[in-house]
């Protein structure tokens, strides 16, 4: 069973840039597919992001395309999600999950990373 830790949360002024990392330990993430989901206040947990391990190939959510870049560094058993052009509307707890398919997770998730956009 991996292990996932996020980290890189904070609060951040409309406009602005956030880095979240999603650290895995117990095992290797190499060949897992990753994503990112987040969950706002009040709200269902949604898809954010994914990436495969077989070619790095990335999809994304529509509310977030051309702003966030989902990347990984199989070396540092390590998923990022590069956050730009923040929105209030990104406020959410933001989770790293393994085994990301058709933007449902199978595998294990991270406990969250708090992410406030102010306007």
């Amino acid at each position: 069973q991996v292990q996932l830790v996020e980290s890189g949360g904070g609060l951040v002024q409309a406009g602005g840039s956030l880095r979240l990392s999603c650290a895995a330990s117990g095992r290797t993430i190499s060949r897992k597919d990753m994503g990112w989901f987040r969950q706002a206040p009040g709200k269902k947990r949604e898809f954010v992001a994914a990436i495969t391990w077989t070619d790095t190939r990335s999809t994304y959510a529509d509310s977030v395309k051309g702003r966030f870049t989902i990347s990984r560094d199989n070396a540092k058993n390590t998923v990022y999600l590069q956050m730009n052009s923040l929105k209030p509307e990104d406020t959410a707890v933001y989770y790293c999950a393994a085994d990301v398919l058709l933007g449902v997770a199978a595998g294990s998730w991270g406990q969250g990373t708090q992410v406030t956009v102010s306007s």
